[in-house]
C-alpha cells in the first residue's frame, strides 16, 4: 500500500507550470495583516516619560502583560512600546492556531516537566478558559471558533501511533478520516475537541491593542527599545525618542535580538512560511468534504498545517523551518520562492482535485529554544522578567507567559512562579560558528527520521535524552 500513495518530500510531484501558475501575483503581505480593519498606529513616544511598568514588545505577549496588568491594578502606570506597530510579526502572521497546551504538546511536556504535568494541564485549561472570557468580557472579535483540531497520519507508520496517542481523542481509520476530509494522503485521524481552537491572528493582536488603551495603557509604536540598565530603584530603558524610567520593565521581545545577555543564547530566529488561497467556491468546497472549520496537521516531524478562514479560504504551511546563518533577521528572509513551491507541490499532493490560486505567500520569524516551549524569568534584582521561546505555539501560552512575568515581578511565591517549567531555563544553544553547521545537520537527521518510517536515528536520540526538541 505505501509503494502506491502519495507522500510528502522535497522532491516535486506535480507540474512546474502547475505551481508557478498557481503562486502567479500572491502578494507578499500576510494575509490577516492586509484588511481593510487594520488600525493606524500610535503615534511614537516623543521625549522621556516615567512608568510604574514598561512593557517592551507590541505582540500577544506584551499585550497581554499590559491588559492583565491593568485590570489587576487601574491605577498603575503602564507604558507599553512597540518597535513598529503591534501585531505586525508572529502575533499577527501566523496560522491563528490556539492550543491550551503550555508545554508544547503532551509528549514535550512529558518528556520535561512530568512530575507537574497533571498541574500544568490544569493551569492551561485555566488559562484557555480566561483566554475566551477576556475576549467576551471587551467584546474582541478575533473570529474565535471553538472547532478542535484534527491530526492526520500520511504514512503508514503513524497510523498506529495515532491509535495508541488517542486518550480522550477521538481515533478515526481511513474511511472515517476521509468522510471527514477527502485527500489520498489521509490514511487516519484524531479528533481532539477539547482545549482546541481558532482565531484571526491579526484581529486578535488589534483587539487586544484597543482594549489596552481603553484601559489607560500608554502605548508608542514606532518606538524600539535600544538598551535598558539599573537606575537607582528602578530600570532605564533607552529609544531612540527619550528615555524611559520605569519602576519595573517586562521584556516580550521573544526572537528579536534581547536586551538581556543572559538570554542570547536560549532562542534562535528560525523562519515559517505561508500560502493562503483565493475563496473556496461551493462546489471546491464539497470536493474535499471539509464540512467544519477544525484545523489540521499531519504527524511527521517535517509536518504541515492547515485550516479554513471564515471566508472559505485554505491556509497552508509548514514543513519547512529555515535557519539564517549567524541568527540574522531580514525582510528579505520573510519571502523564500523555494519554500512556497514546495508548500504549493504539497497542496495540491494533498488536495488534487483543487484548482485553485495563492493569494498570498509570507513568512517570517519565530523563536524557537531548545525544549520548545516557553520560559520565563527575572534579572536586575527582580526589576525585570521576560518571557520568550514560544516556538510556534504562543497564541494562548503568551497569555500565561504574561501572568507568569506579572508574578516574578511582584516578588511573591506564588503556584506559577514555583512551577519547576518556570524556574528552569531550556538548554542554550551554541553561538556561531557551531550554531548553522548544527542545525543543519539536526535537520537533516529529521528529514531522515520522517524518510525511515518516523525511527530516529543515534542524533536525535541523543538529542532527546538531553532534553533538545527539534522539529519543522
Amino acid at each position: 500500500m505505501s509503494s502506491s500513495l502519495p507522500t510528502y518530500s522535497h522532491r516535486r510531484r506535480n507540474e512546474a507550470s502547475r505551481i508557478a501558475r498557481s503562486l502567479e501575483g500572491a502578494s507578499t503581505v500576510p494575509f490577516w495583516l492586509d484588511s481593510p480593519d487594520r488600525p493606524a498606529p500610535e503615534p511614537a513616544l516623543a521625549g522621556d516619560t516615567t512608568a510604574d511598568l514598561l512593557v517592551v514588545g507590541g505582540g500577544y505577549s506584551g499585550l497581554w502583560t499590559a491588559l492583565i496588568a491593568k485590570e489587576a491594578d487601574p491605577a498603575r502606570d503602564v507604558v507599553l512600546i512597540e518597535g513598529r506597530e503591534i501585531g505586525w510579526a508572529a502575533s499577527g502572521r501566523n496560522g491563528g492556531f490556539f492550543e491550551a497546551s503550555l508545554t508544547h504538546g503532551e509528549d514535550n511536556g512529558r518528556r520535561h516537566f512530568a512530575d507537574e504535568l497533571a498541574e500544568l494541564d490544569r493551569l492551561a485549561d485555566e488559562n484557555f478558559d480566561e483566554f475566551v472570557a477576556t475576549l467576551d468580557r471587551h467584546g474582541i472579535d478575533a473570529e474565535f471558533e471553538h472547532t478542535g483540531a484534527l491530526t492526520v497520519a500520511t504514512e503508514p507508520h503513524q497510523v498506529d501511533a495515532l491509535r495508541e496517542a488517542a486518550g480522550d481523542a477521538e481515533f478515526l481509520d481511513r474511511a472515517a478520516v476521509q468522510a471527514l476530509v477527502h485527500s489520498p494522503v489521509f490514511l487516519a485521524g484524531l479528533r481532539e475537541r477539547h482545549g482546541t481552537a481558532l482565531v484571526n491572528p491579526a484581529k486578535l493582536a488589534w483587539g487586544l491593542k484597543r482594549v489596552c488603551i481603553e484601559l489607560g495603557v500608554r502605548v508608542f509604536e514606532h518606538t524600539p527599545a535600544l538598551s535598558l540598565r539599573r537606575d537607582g530603584d528602578g530600570v532605564a530603558v533607552q529609544t531612540k525618542a527619550g528615555l524611559i524610567l520605569a519602576r519595573q520593565v517586562a521584556l516580550a521581545t521573544n526572537g528579536f535580538p534581547s536586551l538581556l545577555k543572559r538570554t542570547e543564547l536560549l532562542t534562535i530566529p528560525v523562519y515559517d512560511y505561508v500560502l493562503m488561497t483565493e475563496p473556496l467556491t461551493a462546489a471546491q468546497l464539497e470536493s474535499i468534504g471539509w464540512a467544519e472549520r477544525f484545523g489540521i496537521a499531519d504527524s511527521s516531524r517535517e509536518f504541515h498545517y492547515s485550516r479554513r478562514t471564515a471566508d472559505d479560504r485554505i491556509l497552508y504551511g509548514g514543513f519547512d523551518a529555515v535557519y539564517h546563518r549567524g541568527g540574522k533577521i531580514r525582510k528579505a528572509y520573510d519571502q523564500r520562492r523555494e519554500t512556497f513551491e514546495t508548500l504549493a507541490d504539497h497542496f495540491f499532493t494533498t488536495y488534487p482535485q483543487l484548482d485553485v490560486r495563492f493569494t498570498h505567500a509570507w513568512g517570517g520569524m519565530i523563536d524557537m529554544c531548545s525544549r520548545l516551549s516557553a520560559f520565563q524569568g527575572v534579572a536586575m534584582g527582580g526589576r525585570v522578567a521576560y518571557s520568550a521561546g514560544f516556538t510556534g505555539l504562543g497564541v494562548g501560552a503568551t497569555r500565561f507567559g504574561a501572568k507568569v512575568m506579572l508574578d516574578l515581578l511582584s516578588g511573591e511565591s506564588t503556584e506559577l512562579t514555583r512551577l519547576r517549567m518556570v524556574r528552569s531555563k531550556p538548554i542554550p544553544i551554541p553561538p556561531e560558528p557551531i550554531a548553522n553547521p548544527a542545525i543543519q545537520i539536526i535537520r537533516k537527521a529529521v528529514a531522515r527520521s520522517d524518510a525511515n518510517e518516523g525511527r530516529d536515528g543515534l542524533l536525535l536520540k541523543v538529542m532527546d535524552r538531553f532534553g533538545v526538541g527539534f522539529d519543522s
